[in-house]
């Protein structure tokens, strides 16, 4: 039978996939990715997997993809992270009878990505690139895809795109972030490159970035035009997120739970991750729990964590929206307006009740006039509280959209987006620099400057050796 690509494995093979699971380091195994379909996700993908150790490690092919074999979990797609064909090629040929696809990833911007040399420290590298996925889509059962980094220049984005097409990409998904936006400096994905990719190939096009509700996969597919959308911060955050749904953060940590019991192995750390992403918010005021969920070394102490903090959420619910019944409603007047009177009569004579008295003590200039108070100033595009010392007079999160447009800093919200071009830039101008001064220098000239190194490297040497 011929392989199936582009469109028709995107309609035939991914069954039309418009929801996808991205693929995420230590974080979407196989019980993270069984959630996610049960709650909207039609395409995941496994963590990324170094090539190399796949090749040469049993226990590590076993772990990460031969163990997780399971009929509900498919479509799926094995990521791998490499910089050599060879060895690319021998990676997705023992992990291709075990999924759907093969993807390379030319997308991390890690510095252990850096060190290792591959994802988007290979984006400049196209040759390179072009034998990598030539050579796989000739020898392979099942197609190779890829996931990309944007480029700043739209034109070049788009032709890095259309040569992964022509070397045999049948699948692109497009981050739309260029490979120093992480971090601090993360920003906001463009959309802009992503609708000029899918305009200029002719191949599925998924895209990646800014997805945090189900209305952002709506509104990227109206603007860019993509076959799917990925997401994987929001997917941690929230697994229902395709079903666009928000349900308590307990339903998701309690079924994941039974998930990874139903298919064990699991490492621990993966299941302590994903309950961190969970509880996010509610571990930030219970923190005392934080502790013991970093803490715990088994699968039931990380569930006892996980329905201790459900049980606290439930009792701020319940304090929160309790009623009273209309019989009780005298006795609760008459409880409060003792109350009052208790507070009256604790009262200062400036008028200060106890409860102001302590926080005058912590801050002397603390003022409790109504009309005194500063007016908080809305922020022009949105109506949130903008910042004071703003140079936008924005709030944070349109200051971080306006100055990422205009590359421009924000020292009152710690924007550096200016700062970090002209740097950046900086040091591509001293090495263009170092490169004509070095091309500019006649052989003896070399000489003569290496025999001067060499002379300052040894009176160095002698003058700590006297030391």
């Amino acid at each position: 039978m011929a392989k199936l690509q582009g469109f028709e494995f995107w309609r035939k093979t991914l069954g039309e996939a418009r929801f996808v699971v991205a693929p995420m380091v230590d974080q979407s195994e196989l019980a993270w990715r069984l959630l996610s379909r049960r709650h909207g996700a039609q395409l995941c993908y496994t963590p990324m997997l170094h090539a190399q150790v796949f090749v040469r490690d049993a226990n590590y092919r076993k772990e990460n993809l031969y163990n997780e074999v399971c009929e509900e979990d498919r479509p799926l797609i094995t990521q791998f992270c490499a910089n050599d064909p060879e060895v690319f090629l021998q990676a997705a040929a023992l992990a291709q009878d075990y999924c759907d696809a093969i993807d390379l990833n030319l997308g991390c911007p890690q510095m252990i990505a850096k060190r290792g040399h591959y994802g988007v420290f290979l984006q400049d590298e196209w040759e390179l690139l072009e034998r990598m996925v030539s050579l796989a889509n000739e020898k392979l059962s099942v197609p190779v895809t890829c996931k990309i980094r944007v480029f700043k220049e739209i034109e070049k984005t788009v032709r890095y795109a259309q040569m992964l097409e022509k070397a045999g990409c049948q699948l692109l998904t497009v981050h739309g972030r260029t490979k120093d936006q992480k971090g601090a400096m993360t920003g906001i994905a463009s959309w802009e490159h992503i609708r000029a990719v899918r305009k200029a190939v002719n191949i599925p096009v998924f895209a990646n970035g800014n997805i945090h509700h189900l209305s952002d996969v709506e509104r990227c597919i109206q603007e860019t035009g993509v076959q799917g959308v990925m997401s994987a911060e929001g997917n941690l955050h929230n697994p229902a997120l395709f079903e666009g749904r928000s349900p308590p953060v307990w339903e998701m940590a309690e079924e994941y739970l039974e998930v990874v019991k139903q298919y064990p192995p699991c490492s621990l750390s993966y299941i302590r991750a994903h309950l961190f992403k969970l509880w996010h918010h509610t571990l930030q005021i219970h923190q005392d729990l934080r502790e013991d969920l970093a803490k715990v070394k088994t699968l039931e102490g990380l569930a006892h964590v996980s329905a201790q903090l459900k049980q606290r959420c439930q009792v701020q619910i319940y304090h929160r929206h309790v009623s009273f019944p209309l019989c009780q409603e005298a006795e609760v007047r008459s409880t409060v307006c003792q109350k009052r009177a208790l507070e009256d009569s604790d009262r200062t004579a400036e008028g200060l009740s106890k409860n102001k008295l302590k926080k005058r003590s912590r801050n002397p200039n603390k003022n409790f006039c109504p009309e005194l108070k500063p007016k908080y100033l809305k922020c022009e595009q949105c109506g949130n509280p903008k910042g004071n010392k703003c140079v936008f007079s924005l709030c944070r999160g349109c200051c971080k959209k306006k100055a990422f447009k205009e590359v421009a800093d924000c020292p009152s919200h710690g924007l550096r987006f200016k700062t970090k071009a002209d740097k950046q830039k900086a040091e591509e101008d001293q090495q263009k620099e170092c490169e004509r001064t070095e091309a500019s220098m006649t052989e003896p000239d070399r000489n003569k400057q290496t025999a001067q190194a060499a002379a300052a490297s040894c009176r160095e040497q002698t003058e700590q050796t006297e030391a």
